[in-house]
């Protein structure tokens, strides 16, 4: 399966938490924070207003959460894991020994996991870029971000489950 790396994986259940988020932040969100900015702002001067200040940050994150949810629903491609053949790629869990040490993890991005404990690795990422199309058994090596060689033997591939 041929990525667009301007296209994200999405589960059906990921797309429509995001959306419901995207919604709740786009219009409850945006009342509730300008209401608590205009109430910080009455207090008087906004130099030393700390609820001030704490509200435009707030609002800030809120703004930005919006625009990346945007962005991600808009480049999304909706639909079920792909069923796993033994072969790394969004949406599959991998169990790969890294340096050493046995690790499982879902490629792809990390809104997918939603409320798992299971750790998400971008496709873009060091690891994720380097792992991309292996199979059970192949082994690589990859740059850490401080420069270092880590090498990764993929173990096994498996179907993402969302629970």
């Amino acid at each position: 399966m041929a990525q667009d790396t301007s296209v994200t994986w999405l589960t059906q259940e990921a797309f429509d938490r995001l959306s419901a988020e995207l919604e709740h932040l786009s219009v409850a969100g945006r009342t509730e924070i300008a209401k608590r900015i205009e109430i910080a702002r009455e207090e008087g001067d906004l130099k030393e207003n700390g609820g001030y200040h704490a509200a435009k940050e707030e609002q800030g994150k809120i703004e930005a959460r919006i625009r990346v949810l945007t962005t991600l629903l808009r480049s999304a491609e909706v639909g079920e894991a792909p069923v796993s053949h033994g072969v790394v790629e969004p949406g599959t869990v991998v169990t790969a020994d890294i340096a050493g040490d046995e690790t499982k993890f879902l490629i792809g991005n990390r809104e997918i996991a939603g409320d798992s404990d299971l750790d998400v690795y971008s496709e873009k990422s060091p690891l994720g870029m380097a792992i991309i199309g292996l199979k059970v058994g192949d082994s690589v090596s990859y740059a850490a971000p401080n420069g270092r060689q880590i090498p990764v033997e993929i173990k096994s591939v498996e179907t993402y489950v969302p629970r």
